[in-house]
């Protein structure tokens, strides 16, 4: 796990400008590396080509630092990432001669045998450049689930320069007329996230996930999708078959990102994913002779209602792992809130950060690496949300005489026991039926489960977008080209896979590189993703079961107490309660928001109060939090936003002038 970071320049770079912008770019994350740094320029006098690394080192400590250049074909790679297979691929590249250990020379070799359809060979987390020395072009890629991130700009003066990195926050400089995009910015008040490539910061762009490409000497961006989950089903397999090979394909992945040269713990929430994940580690580990299995939990301290930590307990007296309570409080809160901001790059995802941001503090004083059971939501179906939506269409079908038709894998007589879980949820009832109900569109239905702009009130000024919205690029992705139309199960769960899960993965990139630690989840192997891909719904959802296959196929693993219990809540944040008691959380926020640049901020209308929000904001209310974070996002980037434009420091250079010291962007 590392930081990259690198330019293509259009025109010659002094090389005294190259090493500045590299050094530069390599400070802004410097803690994604505290165990090395590395840089190279390339010596052809144009275009001029430049890395930047710092490392975390997992695997080959000693001989796998960075940029690494292979001395056959002159190409330069700049990974961050694990390529889990590499040990595999080694062996299928037989005929190259290896002079490390590390997964970062296999990209080279796979590179130079396959070429860009190398990619497709690896199986983890990555996301790379490499300088391909003979075509000129600099080739980039991510892995199929965008669990490593990776951003680019374009400085379009003189000849242009293409810069890329790790995060966001190390292009922001780069940028000259950094704004909020407005685009975004709706995306972020409909869902808390933005959609496809696009950033909150305009001009700053993401590599999709899945996807690759080229930059060539003229900057042209040549990039495609070199993979997409399927959803394939097969109808010619059993309950029993399927149950089987889940059990298999995730008890093999788990095996694989256990792969490192240093020890391996995991995050545990009390509920299935994690839990599971862990004890599929656990048992693994014990069986080649560890004799601990370290695992980390977080507990809210007041008020009551927001500790999960028995269940983490109880999974660990179970398996004998040594179990680290992280207590959470309201002080936690205004001390680390301005920082959690600051390493999140964006704000998006519900206050979750900030919670896992405090656990992974306590990991790194213990770990370099944990697993995590992200993913297990949106892959086999999680989320209470889905049993609203089908519920409704159930009732609907049911009332029509349509429910035999063929578009219904739950009856409604079915599915009634599961409706135990929607207990807590009738506040997010009343809010989905409060427009009306049986709407022909499913789109339209599930939308309004994920589409948060309606609970902001008068607060927000809806002008700003021109009466746009976000319901036609939801559209698009609802119903994918890949997604059979018959399941809307597979809909749900496709959209959320495709955009949600990408905005929680860069918390948990963010928030555990934060700390220097590396973060896996193991259930985001494309091998578990296709599988659970090709399983039809009426055994995925039978009776209208969340997670079914989880819960029935691998119960040995675990606790009954995670098992059945129905109150999971994800982690939630009591700030709506901190903030209502007038604590230090409050005081926080009114001075947070009483400067004239927070006031006045362009999307607000002018009936916005903070007092209001907070008085009317429920026990789970995320709300406050989408304009607190933006707010201190803003400050912290925006308000006080320094360009650096790389033509000047060049041309500065040429005529003999120093480039003179320019602020390196720290934590605040």
């Amino acid at each position: 796990m590392c930081g990259i970071a690198g330019f293509l320049s259009k025109t010659p770079l002094h090389r005294s400008v190259a090493d500045f912008v590299l050094h530069d770019l390599n400070e802004r994350q410097k803690h994604r590396g505290p165990d090395g740094h590395g840089f190279w320029v390339n010596d052809e006098e144009a275009p001029t080509v430049g890395f930047g690394h710092v490392r975390l080192s997992i695997v080959d400590l000693d001989h796998g630092a960075q940029p690494m250049a292979d001395p056959a074909t002159n190409h330069v790679v700049c990974y961050n990432g694990e390529i889990y297979n590499y040990i595999e691929l080694r062996q299928e590249l037989g005929e190259h001669r290896f002079t490390t250990a590390s997964d970062t020379e296999v990209i080279l070799k796979a590179y130079e045998t396959w070429g860009p359809a190398c990619v497709e060979k690896f199986r983890g987390m990555f996301a790379f450049a490499l300088w391909d020395a003979q075509k000129q072009k600099l080739f980039i890629a991510r892995d199929r689930f965008g669990i490593k991130p990776f951003y680019f700009t374009i400085q379009r003066e003189n000849g242009g320069v293409f810069l890329f990195a790790s995060e966001l926050k190390t292009l922001v400089p780069y940028c000259k007329d950094f704004k909020i995009n407005l685009d975004s910015l709706r995306d972020y008040f409909t869902f808390q996230f933005c959609l496809g490539y696009k950033t909150l910061a305009d001009g700053v762009n993401k590599l999709m996930p899945a996807h690759c490409g080229y930059v060539d000497r003229n900057l042209n961006l040549d990039f495609w999708k070199y993979w997409e989950v399927e959803y394939d089903l097969d109808w010619n397999h059993t309950d029993a078959y399927f149950k089987r090979a889940v059990r298999e394909t995730l008890h093999d992945s788990v095996g694989v990102h256990l792969r490192a040269d240093v020890e391996v713990g995991a995050y545990v929430s009390g509920g299935i994913d994690s839990s599971l994940v862990a004890s599929m580690a656990y048992e693994q580990l014990e069986k080649t002779g560890q004799d601990r299995f370290q695992a980390f939990v977080g507990k809210f301290t007041e008020p009551e209602g927001f500790d999960e930590s028995q269940y983490a307990q109880a999974l660990a007296d179970e398996r004998g792992m040594i179990l680290h309570q992280i207590p959470i409080g309201e002080q936690d809160f205004v001390d680390q809130i301005a920082k959690v901001i600051y390493h999140l790059d964006e704000p998006l995802a519900g206050p979750g950060s900030f919670p896992q941001f405090m656990v992974s503090k306590t990991v790194r004083q213990h770990l370099k690496v944990v697993l995590g059971g992200q993913g297990g939501d949106e892959i086999f179906g999680g989320y209470t949300r889905y049993l609203i939506a089908y519920f409704e269409q159930c009732i609907k079908g049911a009332i029509d005489g349509t429910i035999d038709n063929g578009n219904y894998i739950v009856t409604y007589e079915s599915i009634i026991p599961a409706l135990r879980s929607l207990k807590r949820y009738q506040p997010l009832l009343q809010e989905f039926w409060s427009e009306g109900i049986f709407e022909d569109d499913r789109d339209k239905r599930y939308f309004r489960l994920v589409n948060r702009s309606n609970t902001f009130g008068g607060s927000v000024d809806w002008g700003i977008f021109n009466g746009t919205t976000s319901l036609d690029e939801f559209r698009q992705i609802f119903w994918g080209k890949n997604v059979g139309k018959e399941s809307y199960f597979d809909s749900m769960t496709h959209f959320d896979f495709k955009t949600l899960l990408p905005a929680l993965l860069q918390v948990e990139d963010r928030m555990s590189m934060a700390h220097s630690i590396e973060s896996r989840v193991p259930f985001l192997d494309h091998h578990v993703v296709e599988l659970a891909a090709s399983i039809p719904s009426n055994i995925k959802f039978k009776d209208g079961e969340l997670k079914r296959l989880l819960r029935i196929g691998l119960d040995d693993y675990i606790p009954d107490a995670i098992l059945n219990r129905k109150d999971k809540m994800g982690f939630p944040v009591p700030l709506p309660h901190w903030l209502k008691q007038g604590g230090a959380a409050h005081d926080f926020v009114m001075d947070t928001f009483k400067s004239k640049a927070a006031q006045n901020r362009f999307y607000f209308s002018k009936d916005f109060d903070v007092e209001q929000v907070i008085a009317t904001s429920g026990a789970y209310s995320r709300n406050l939090w989408a304009f607190l974070s933006l707010e201190l996002w803003q400050q912290q980037f925006l308000d006080c936003h320094d360009y650096i434009s790389i033509e000047a420091l060049n041309t500065a250079k040429a005529a003999g002038k120093t480039t003179g010291k320019t602020k390196v962007a720290a934590p605040v």
